[in-house]
């Protein structure tokens, strides 16, 4: 756990936290679009994020549970729903369980678009193991679990990404 420090010091920390977020915003900005432009079946970065979920987190989930995941609306987590449902890459059923709320699932082919899209990532991936080496970037992973975990743990009154 990270202590408080006080005096001069104070600064530099505050610096230094927000060089480090900083540069991951940067990063993600980036390979954000790069990864958009190798993207398959005119699929944009938020579809291939909640395929990406499935394949990750859960087999199945609701609308809102998506939407809570990817702190976006319900209105912008159906758009994208929808026209991955058109797409055939899910499946949206009622739930059992409820006259209201939807269950959703990846399908067979939603599961072959998800590996399309990462074979279609790999000569970035492959250029940048080449330039910065996998050693490094195994090594970084640690601590950016950690800090995605702090700050998701952080948001008040709303369900984790898991």
């Amino acid at each position: 756990m990270a202590t408080r420090r006080t005096g001069p010091s104070a600064g530099s920390d505050l610096e230094a936290a927000y060089a480090f977020f900083n540069e991951v915003n940067i990063i993600a900005q980036l390979s954000s679009n790069r990864m958009a432009r190798a993207l398959p079946h005119a699929m944009t970065l938020s579809q291939f994020s909640v395929l990406n979920w499935f394949t990750r987190v859960d087999r199945e989930a609701t609308p809102g549970r998506l939407a809570r995941a990817f702190q976006v609306t319900n209105g912008a987590m159906t758009n994208t729903l929808g026209k991955l449902s058109a797409k055939g890459f899910i499946e949206l059923d009622a739930d059992p369980s409820s006259g209201r709320r939807k269950r959703v699932r990846m399908t067979a082919k939603g599961r072959r678009a998800h590996a399309s899209a990462i074979a279609r990532i790999h000569p970035a991936l492959r250029e940048t193991i080449a330039h910065v080496g996998v050693a490094p970037l195994a090594a970084s992973l640690p601590l950016l679990r950690v800090v995605r975990m702090h700050l998701d743990e952080s948001r008040s009154g709303e369900l984790k990404s898991e």
